[in-house]
C-alpha cells in the first residue's frame, strides 16, 4: 500500500475545476483537521519535550534535522529561538540536507544520501549529551534515517516527527511523533498539511523546553533580544509588568542595563548593579528567577 503522503485524496480530486473560492474552501477544510491530529500526539510531544529539557540541563543541544520542507522547518524553528529566549544560538540547532543553499532553492536528490545525515551530525560535534529530532514528512527519508541512527547509537535522545504510522524513522526514534493528517490537497505535497503539522509540532517543542529552562515569566518572553524598536518597545512593557515601574523609571534601568530586560529585571528586582546582575545572570545560565533568588 502507498504511504498516505503519496495518496491521492477524493475530498480534492476536482480541485482544478472549481471556483477560486471553492479551491481555497477546500484548503481550509483539508487544514482543520491538522490540529485535531496534532492533539492526538500530545502525549508523545510532552515525552519528548521532558527528555529534552534533561539533554539540556545536562549541557547537551537540540539538533532538528530533515530534507526539503521538512528540514526547512527544523532551521526556521531552531532560528527563532535565541532572539526569542535570548539563548546561545548554538542551543537549537537545525540542519538541513544540502547545507543552507537548500533553504532557498530545492535539493530534493540529497534527501537519499543516508551516510550525509550521520556526517552532518558528526560535523557539528554531536556527543550523547545532545537530543536529536528526525523531521519526515513520509518517514521514509534516508538521510533523516541515517541521522537518528547514527544519534540513537552514540546515546543521544531521538524523537521523530513525521505524518506516517509505522514508517522506517518511528522504528529509529526513541520517541515518534506521528499527526495523522491524512492525504494532501495536492497528492504528495507534504509542504501543505504534513508541514503545517510539522511545525506546530515544532513549535510546542521548543516553546516548552524554553519555559521548563525558565527563560519565560508567565507567559512573557522575559529573555527577549531587544534587537529592534518593535522589541525594545515590548522590553519595557515587560519590565514595568515584572517590576511595577512607571514608563519614564523603567526606561531609565533599561538604559542603565544597556538595554538588556534580563538585565534590568535581575538589577531592579534584586537591587544591585549592572555588573552584579551580569554575573549572576551568567553564573545561572540566564535563568532570571534563579538569579533573583541567589541574590535574595
Amino acid at each position: 500500500m502507498l504511504p498516505v503522503t503519496e495518496q491521492e485524496n477524493p475530498q480534492t480530486a476536482n480541485i482544478d475545476k472549481v471556483s477560486t473560492l471553492e479551491a481555497v474552501r477546500l484548503i481550509n477544510v483539508e487544514d482543520k483537521m491538522v490540529a485535531s491530529a496534532v492533539e492526538k500526539v500530545l502525549p508523545e510531544i510532552a515525552a519528548s519535550v521532558d527528555k529534552i529539557v534533561e539533554r539540556l540541563t545536562g549541557g547537551g543541544r537540540l539538533f532538528y534535522i530533515g530534507t526539503g520542507t521538512s528540514g526547512r522547518l527544523g532551521v526556521l524553528d531552531a532560528s527563532e529561538i535565541p532572539p526569542t529566549f535570548g539563548v546561545s544560538y548554538s542551543l537549537v540547532r537545525g540542519i538541513i540536507a544540502g547545507g543552507y543553499d537548500a533553504l532557498y532553492k530545492a535539493t530534493e536528490s540529497s534527501e537519499d544520501d543516508k551516510a550525509a545525515g550521520k556526517t552532518d551530525l558528526q560535523n557539528r560535534g554531536l556527543t550523547k549529551k545532545d537530543a536529536v529530532v528526525g523531521i519526515a514528512a513520509s518517514g521514509r527519508t534516508p538521510y533523516t534515517i541515517g541521522a537518528v541512527e547514527f544519534a540513537r547509537q552514540l546515546g543521544c535522545f531521538t524523537a521523530c516527527v513525521s505524518v506516517v504510522p509505522d514508517s522506517l524513522i518511528t522504528k529509529a526514534a526513541e520517541i515518534a511523533i506521528v499527526p495523522q493528517v491524512g492525504a494532501e490537497v495536492i497528492t504528495g505535497s507534504t509542504r501543505m498539511k504534513a508541514g503545517t503539522a510539522q511545525k506546530m509540532v515544532l513549535n510546542m517543542i521548543s516553546t516548552v523546553s524554553m519555559i521548563r529552562l525558565g527563560y519565560v515569566k508567565g507567559n512573557r518572553m522575559t529573555n527577549v533580544k531587544s534587537s529592534n524598536i518593535k522589541l525594545r518597545e515590548r522590553s519595557l512593557r515587560i519590565l514595568m509588568a515584572e517590576t511595577g515601574l512607571d514608563e519614564q523609571t523603567a526606561q531609565v534601568k533599561f538604559e542603565e542595563a544597556n538595554d538588556d530586560l534580563r538585565v534590568a529585571i535581575v538589577m531592579q528586582k534584586a537591587n544591585v548593579s549592572r555588573e552584579t546582575a551580569e554575573n549572576v545572570l551568567t553564573a545561572n545560565d540566564f535563568m532570571i528567577e534563579k538569579a533573583v533568588e541567589s541574590l535574595n
